[in-house]
């Protein structure tokens, strides 16, 4: 019996993931931000907000791939090489502002409104990353002889899970984070971390072609 996924490929998508949950962006900078101006709960609601964000992205990038990988399945082996391209180019950003030094200290990016739920979709589903997340580091890990909708669902649990554990972890810890997040010290240490661990991941995508 066939897996909907291959479980190598899984695990490494899911190593993949799991760094870039961890490493501070505009979702997890939200849930630091409203966990310490608005509290645990509208953190919790705004980190729901955010999932329901990735779900969207998860189910238009669901139907847009499948249809692309069936028409041009060479473009499909392409994509492989862009995503491997991709991570090796924010890995090595990383590792060179963790060697610099020019990591800026974290800022406040929770939008002034009434609804947590509503801040958190919109901070997600305009978030630059998750553009590129669906059409460059996915598809690499698609096995093209699979259905597509399997895939992705499973793709789709770890992603939203592994978000909402780190993004959970950020907004309840949001003054404590914050506050270590100013140290240069830990900034470039976090960042080389992340920088290494990111060109790993894409020695995995490409050694797996």
């Amino acid at each position: 019996m066939q897996l909907p996924v291959d479980p190598t490929k899984f695990w490494a998508f899911f190593s993949v993931m799991m760094v870039m949950a961890a490493t501070p962006g505009p979702a997890n900078l939200f849930a630091v931000a409203t966990g310490m101006e608005r509290g645990k709960r509208a953190a919790l609601v705004g980190i729901l907000g955010m999932s329901i964000a990735t779900l969207v992205w998860f189910t238009a990038a669901a139907a847009g791939l499948g249809a692309l990988i069936l028409a041009f399945p060479k473009l499909f082996h392409l994509l492989t090489f862009v995503g491997a391209a991709y991570l090796i180019w924010l890995g090595s950003k990383s590792l060179w502002s963790g060697i610099k030094g020019t990591g800026g200290p974290i800022k406040s990016v929770a939008a002034a409104g009434r609804s947590a739920l509503r801040d958190g979709f919109v901070v997600q589903i305009s978030n630059p990353k998750a553009l590129v997340l669906f059409s460059a580091v996915i598809p690499p890990f698609l096995e093209v002889d699979r259905p597509i909708a399997p895939q992705m669902f499973l793709f789709a649990a770890a992603t939203i899970g592994m978000d909402m554990i780190t993004m959970t972890s950020y907004g309840l810890g949001g003054a404590a984070i914050a506050q270590r997040m100013t140290e240069p010290r830990f900034q470039r240490v976090f960042a080389m971390i992340v920088g290494l661990l990111l060109i790993s991941a894409s020695g995995l995508i490409l050694f797996r072609h």
